[in-house]
């Protein structure tokens, strides 16, 4: 079965496509479980998310859709809800949707995967800055408020990688997700970014199969055409390491389907 639950569209200001452009692309690309989990507002960054007043009509659009589309696909609906320890979302953790997708893109008021700040890696130390972003992972999925972790290492996109592997901090943070009943995503966008690989990595992922981590699957799609594509590499790749099941949510309860 094809699952796909990270997707966004023209209310996050930098993607492209109506909802129902999306279905219909994901219709025909033979998706059965697919999710729009649009940025969640914040107080800046505007951008590149959704505004506070867009939620509301997210949201019924979403029902229309779903009840248009019964019978084709299952659609279910979330947001993509940026961990920051300094303001949590009370907005966000009263909407009434099926799932949360937890992401770390800012350490403080640093977006990590912003190319204009790009320098900053350098300037903290590549080293230390991974301890911090798996630390923020860590917390994430203690604070029991999410259950995805989106792209988990988003923190390679631009190719920085310690000279020592943090084993640690990823492991703490592994276990931490596994504790919380939390899945983390095969996020297909990191193939098309400098990195050139998908997130997390095949040695994250192998930790997380042997402490029991569930997975589930995410094109990150910001147009139509980038739904599924890479999905049939995602998916090999879970079945390389053994994983035979994926998971979705339907009001922030877990199912799993066979891949």
């Amino acid at each position: 079965m094809k699952v796909d639950l990270h997707n966004h569209t023209f209310r996050c200001h930098h993607a492209e496509g109506t909802m129902e452009a999306y279905i219909q692309e994901a219709i025909k690309e033979g998706v059965e479980v697919f999710g729009f989990s649009d940025h969640a507002p914040l107080q800046w960054d505007a951008e590149y998310r959704m505004a506070y007043e867009e939620m509301d009509d997210y949201e019924r659009e979403f029902h229309q859709l779903r009840e248009k589309y019964a019978g084709e696909i299952k659609l279910i609906l979330g947001y993509e809800a940026d961990y920051l320890p300094f303001k949590m979302y009370s907005d966000v953790f009263r909407r009434k949707v099926d799932y949360l997708i937890g992401s770390v893109h800012f350490l403080g008021m640093w977006g990590l995967d912003n190319p204009s700040y790009i320098g900053e890696f350098q300037q903290r130390g590549i080293g230390e800055v991974w301890r911090e972003y798996f630390g923020a992972i860590r917390d994430m999925a203690r604070c029991g408020m999410y259950e995805i972790v989106g792209h988990m290492d988003l923190i390679k996109i631009f190719g920085h990688f310690p000279s020592k592997k943090p084993d640690k901090s990823v492991t703490e943070a592994l276990v931490a997700i596994k504790k919380a009943g939390m899945a983390i995503e095969i996020n297909c966008s990191g193939w098309s970014k400098p990195v050139g690989e998908q997130y997390p990595s095949r040695a994250i992922l192998e930790s997380a199969y042997d402490l029991g981590v569930p997975i589930t699957f995410g094109s990150d799609s910001h147009s139509p055409r980038h739904i599924a594509k890479m999905h049939e590499t995602a998916y090999a790749l879970a079945r390389s390491i053994g994983y035979q099941e994926a998971c979705y949510f339907e009001d922030h309860k877990m199912h799993m389907v066979k891949i």
